[in-house]
């Protein structure tokens, strides 16, 4: 029977054959014009049309429910709630962009690009230009042309599992058209709402919170708009919301399914996916100018919200080559657009002390709008901004954000200023515990001496070790940390793995374990211990994090678990380099990225005796799994300390380094007994003396080329 005499057919008259082949057929014909609805804005039917199709393949599943497909529209709006997002990891870390404001920082951006791979200045760069979106990121993987699972950004190397919600969006393809695509791929894209869709939007949330609608809020913009409807519990509240989606990149691939970035867009294309028709392949990164130029003229009336562009280097062979340094890629840079201006008045300056003691003063003033989101504060960074602006209460003061992101105020509106405004006096004691706030000599922060003494202190270290980036413990954000600290149960970050002893008197508080009106038990006591027993294994550059060291960011504590590899490795080198002098200090201050300073505040951590109680009290909690070898463990120079001086031949020493690393090898600037090889190029220098001095083997760079595989 053919498809059309099968479609005339009554559901009722259908036989089991002809029921899975009409289904089939359904759920190829709506995709196709969901396709064409949403990714295409060019409709082949009406709605009356489409709204028939769907309503006959549910009628269908409806009397075979047994037959129900995979990719059924049915599916689409997703089933019952979810209790909580799974964690998926992303096969390649989808790492944040640098940014650059002008022009003159993008020629700084293509001289590095020249420098690391060796190019000759007057090489020309090509690049992919992408509007920057502000939305979502998201990480899709296909299988075999099928979608499989789909994951937010998160921090990078794992993401909230949101398979469900994104099935909801009719423009993201369940199964790849065409041919061609990679047996497993992950897809990246944007989720984003779009303005007018968002105000519409937006309004009806105001009307139902008026009207008292319990857990509805009005959101600021449609970034965050678009965020919280993503990671809705229940899929069926997505599906309700205007979600758009784009794809612009590519992640872990069982094959290249392309040789340069612009050639994998018009892949996208093909495959189904909607792709930014905006975007442009630059042939010159001189004309990158003109581009940013025409996306800052036609901002306003585009249908989203974008904060600048997106500039690709458009061969991939040269990504590989670039790499990545901390969390950003060489080979990629976000041109931002100047912020937005408004102006407001200085209610007054408040001073916060954070997780390091730093006296940190925010001015709070009226709110005022900017760039499309209420904001009423900024933080005034230091002393020496106040005064260098001059900023005093009572002010007229002109607020922008930074990169349309971080309130910052730039300047005051001399003439509107009230005759009685005085210069701000900082205050020389900690507002939160009254101990003296020194400066030390050559710094700009003011900060505490009260330290584990200091509760402020405690609490803002307490909440940075559970936070999302370090321990990443669900249920414990600032308000629920601050009641543990009241109440004593909390004071180091020890005591949150023994709260279990304390369950019962945490189902006693209200809105924990009370009994609520129906007679159910609240879960918010289970749940968190749940998530507690869940981080008591994790990776060691978490676990470095979360101690909220100074100085010691993602990227840093990811440099000295990868280096040092284990906890009781790391613990026993940091306590060595506390000595100056030591080969430990040396090798410490020689990881690539570390050096003298970073060094300095490790060993002000590990000279205090009650920092080093708290460590091994947490130790006995917690246990930090040892940092996976970076690269190719079967590499001859896996796991070895390498040195690199002189000039090479062949390739840029950064690109030496990054190969090194990439093949498993720890790269230092000093050469010390710990070192494996050093390899020497033209002019070495007291490298290669020291190296002879200390019995260290060295190479030419022939042989490392030949240990690392390249000859």
């Amino acid at each position: 029977m053919n498809a059309d005499s099968l479609r005339a057919r009554p559901v009722e008259a259908l036989t089991e054959e002809e029921a899975a082949e009409e289904l089939a057929a359904l759920a190829r014909e709506i995709a196709h014009h969901d396709h064409a609805y949403y990714v295409l804005d060019a409709p082949e039917i009406t709605d009356a049309e489409y709204d028939a199709l769907v309503r006959r393949n549910a009628a269908i599943e409806a009397r075979f429910p047994e037959l129900v497909r995979e990719d059924s529209p049915s599916r689409r709006p997703g089933g019952e709630p979810a209790e909580q997002f799974g964690k998926v990891r992303h096969g390649v870390p989808m790492l944040s962009l640098d940014n650059v404001f002008n022009a003159a920082d993008f020629e700084d951006f293509c001289a590095r690009i020249r420098r690391f791979l060796g190019l000759p200045a007057d090489e020309r760069l090509c690049f992919v230009a992408e509007p920057k979106i502000d939305g979502l990121s998201v990480n899709l993987v296909y299988e075999e042309g099928r979608f499989v699972r789909g994951a937010t950004r998160g921090d990078g190397t794992e993401g909230e599992d949101v398979t469900a919600n994104l099935r909801t969006l009719r423009d993201l393809p369940q199964r790849m058209k065409g041919s061609g695509h990679p047996a497993r791929i992950e897809i990246r894209g944007e989720v984003f709402m779009e303005k007018a869709e968002f105000l519409a939007f937006n309004a009806q949330q105001a009307e139902r919170v008026a009207a008292g609608a319990k857990g509805v809020r009005v959101f600021a913009n449609p970034r965050n708009a678009a965020a919280g409807s993503l990671r809705q519990l229940d899929p069926r509240i997505t599906a309700q919301r205007p979600l758009k989606f784009f794809a612009y990149g590519m992640g872990a691939a069982s094959e290249r399914p392309a040789e340069t970035h612009w050639s994998y867009l018009e892949r996208l294309r093909d495959w189904g996916f909607p792709v930014n028709p905006l975007s442009r392949r630059i042939e010159d990164e001189r004309e990158a100018e003109a581009f940013q130029r025409e996306m800052a003229d036609r901002r306003a009336s585009l249908p989203y919200d974008i904060d600048g562009v997106v500039y690709k280097l458009d061969r991939l062979d040269w990504q590989d080559r670039l790499g990545f340094v901390g969390r950003a890629p060489r080979w990629a840079i976000a041109w931002k657009f100047p912020a937005e201006q408004a102006t407001t008045k200085l209610l007054r300056i408040e001073i916060q002390v954070g997780r390091t003691g730093a006296l940190t003063p925010r001015a709070v003033m009226e709110p005022v709008n900017v760039g499309g989101v209420i904001v009423q504060h900024a933080s005034l960074h230091n002393e020496d901004e106040i005064a260098r602006k001059d900023v005093r209460v009572g002010d007229t003061v002109i607020l922008q954000r930074a990169g349309d992101v971080i309130p910052q105020i730039v300047g005051v509106v001399l003439e509107k200023r009230p005759k009685d405004a005085k210069p701000f006096v900082f205050p020389d004691r900690c507002p939160a515990c009254g101990s003296h706030a020194v400066r030390p000599e050559g710094e700009v922060v003011r900060r505490c001496t009260g330290g584990l003494t200091c509760p402020a202190q405690a609490v803002e270290r307490l909440i940075h070790f559970c936070s999302r980036n370090a321990m990443d413990i669900e249920g414990l954000g600032a308000e629920n940390i601050q009641k543990l600290y009241d109440e004593g149960l909390v004071r180091s970050p020890a005591d949150i793995f023994r709260l279990a002893r304390h369950a019962d008197r945490m189902r006693s508080w209200e809105g924990w374990g009370a009994k609520t009106k129906k007679g159910a038990e609240a879960k918010k006591v289970a749940n968190l211990l749940a998530a507690i027993e869940a981080r008591r294994r994790v990776p060691l550059e978490r676990f470095i994090f979360a101690l909220g060291i100074r100085r010691i960011g993602e990227a840093n504590a990811k440099l000295l678990a990868r280096h040092y590899h284990s906890f009781a490795n790391w613990r026993a080198r940091m306590i060595e380099a506390t000595q100056k002098e030591s080969e430990a200090r040396e090798e410490l201050e020689g990881i690539q990225g570390i050096g003298p300073a970073i060094a300095a505040e490790l060993e002000a951590f590990f000279s205090e005796p009650r920092n080093l109680e708290a460590l091994d009290d947490l130790a006995r909690e917690v246990t930090p799994e040892d940092a996976p070898a970076y690269g190719d463990g079967d590499s001859p120079v896996a796991g070895k300390t390498i040195v690199f001086t002189g000039t090479l031949e062949t390739m840029t020493r950064d690109e030496a380094e990054h190969l090194a690393e990439r093949l498993g090898a720890k790269v230092t600037k000093s050469v010390s007994k710990r070192t494996d090889f050093v390899v020497v190029g033209a002019d070495a220098g007291s490298k290669a003396k020291k190296a002879a001095e200390l019995g260290v083997r060295t190479l030419s760079e022939e042989e490392w080329r030949k240990m690392a595989g390249l000859a």
